[in-house]
Parts: structure tokens; C-alpha cells; sequence
């Protein structure tokens, strides 16, 4: 059995007094690019947050990398791409080597200046997304895709064992998202990081991904994309909690 990266036992959470998680388990393997599928308002963003330690479960516990998560203080080890279309001023006066480094901030201290070692390692998460050429570009000058390849350097230049991912592909067109996902693809492949990607497009998730979880309130479904997909209409509204209608894309 594969080593998890994350471990949610008995997870219930509440917002004045409104459950929007009750007693959900379930294990992120290390190694998987996990698809977190799901109706709005199904608890997602929650157990991102969860996750990441910004709320605190009602019930149950979370382990990260076999820690308790209110012991865990490796927190470089977990990466996090929000939605750029929502978290990103495109006035944003940095360039991309400026805006990368900011992921070592926390490591390196405001105050201090970066060593050979850190700017190598800045660089080298720029190469590993394919935009080193633009090192020097001013982020707002970028495409949606490119920028979000961008953030994902960020992220990688802790070189992180999770990467989460919320959303990423709001507001990027169709070609980048076909190379967004092949980079996903890449970094899961060859750099074994584990992926957690929330998104409603179900169909690119069923061709991508080593595991799918539907998730609305109570978790309906964790398992092979393949069998998701092959799943009946009735089985999504029950999961939605209205009619689905899941589009496969043919490639």
C-alpha cells in the first residue's frame, strides 16, 4: 500500500453551525494526482483549507506526511496555487524572477539577501515550468497560462512533496490548458510531487488523473478515474445533488 502524504480521519466541519463536511475520510497517496471533484458549495475549498492548517476540523484528525497536523512544521514541504484569476493584480509591478523568489521568502527572511544557492534554485524553478527566457518579463505581461506556470514555480521552488492546486485554469484558454495539464503531468511523472487539483472540469480530471474524489458534504466517490467516468447520470445527481451531464473530451 502506498505511503499517504495526507491522512483525514473522521473529518466534520461546520460554519455557524451549517456542516459542510461530515466524517469524511479518506488518504492522499504519495505519488498520486488527485482529481477533487464537486458541486459548489460541496466542501472543497474547506478541505483545502483544512489541509493547509488555516481552520481546524469540529471531529476528527489530519495527518500530514505521518504527523499530526497540529505538530507539523514542515510546511515547505506543501505548495499551494490558488486561482489566479481571483488572487492576482495583472498590475502587479515584479518580474517573473521577482515574483518566484517570493516563495523563499519565508525560508530565506525579508531582510536577508538570496545566496548563489537560492538564486540557482529560483532559476531553476522557472526552467522546470518552461518560462525561463522570460526571467526578466514583468508577470502582467504574461498570458493567464503562462502566469500560472509562473505561480507554480513558485511554489516548486521549495521543493515541495504536495502541491495543491485550487482551480488553475479559470480564465486560461484551451490550448494552455492542454499544456498546463501535460506540466502537471511532467512534475508528477518525473519529479514524483503529489497533486491535489480542485476543478469542475471532470472530463480533463478522468483523463489526467491517478485518482478522482467527489466530494459535497460527504465524500461519494474515491477511486480509478476510468471508473468515475463510466459511472450513470444517476449516480452524478446523487453525488451533485442535481442532474450531470459528464463531458469527456476526445483528443
Amino acid at each position: 500500500m502506498s505511503e499517504a502524504v495526507v491522512t483525514m480521519n473522521n473529518i466534520s466541519y461546520a460554519y455557524e453551525h451549517k456542516k459542510v463536511l461530515d466524517h469524511v475520510n479518506f488518504e492522499i497517496p504519495r505519488g498520486a494526482f488527485m482529481g477533487l471533484v464537486g458541486p459548489n458549495g460541496g466542501g472543497k475549498t474547506t478541505l483545502i483549507k483544512l489541509i493547509l492548517g488555516l481552520i481546524k476540523p469540529d471531529e476528527g484528525d489530519i495527518q500530514l506526511l505521518h504527523e499530526p497536523i497540529n505538530k507539523f512544521n514542515q510546511w515547505n514541504k506543501i505548495g499551494f496555487v490558488s486561482q489566479k484569476a481571483n488572487s492576482f493584480n495583472r498590475g502587479f509591478p515584479a518580474t517573473v524572477y521577482e515574483v518566484v523568489s517570493m516563495g523563499l521568502t519565508a525560508k530565506v527572511g525579508y531582510l536577508r539577501f538570496f545566496n548563489k544557492t537560492h538564486k540557482a534554485k529560483i532559476r531553476q524553478a522557472i526552467d522546470q515550468v518552461g518560462m525561463l527566457d522570460y526571467v526578466n518579463e514583468n508577470i502582467g505581461n504574461l498570458s493567464g497560462g503562462q502566469q500560472q506556470r509562473i505561480f507554480i514555480a513558485r511554489a516548486l521552488v521549495n521543493d515541495p512533496e504536495l502541491l495543491i492546486l485550487d482551480e488553475p485554469t479559470v480564465g486560461v484558454d484551451f490550448e494552455n490548458v492542454k499544456r498546463f495539464y501535460e506540466l502537471l503531468h511532467q512534475l508528477n511523472e518525473q519529479r514524483n510531487i503529489t497533486l491535489l487539483l480542485v476543478t469542475h472540469d471532470t472530463g480533463t480530471m478522468t483523463e489526467h488523473a491517478t485518482d478522482i474524489v467527489c466530494l459535497n458534504k460527504q465524500l461519494h466517490f474515491h477511486g480509478d478515474p476510468k471508473a468515475y467516468a463510466a459511472l450513470s447520470e444517476k449516480d452524478f445527481s446523487k453525488f451533485y445533488g442535481h442532474p450531470v451531464n459528464l463531458v469527456i473530451h476526445d483528443h
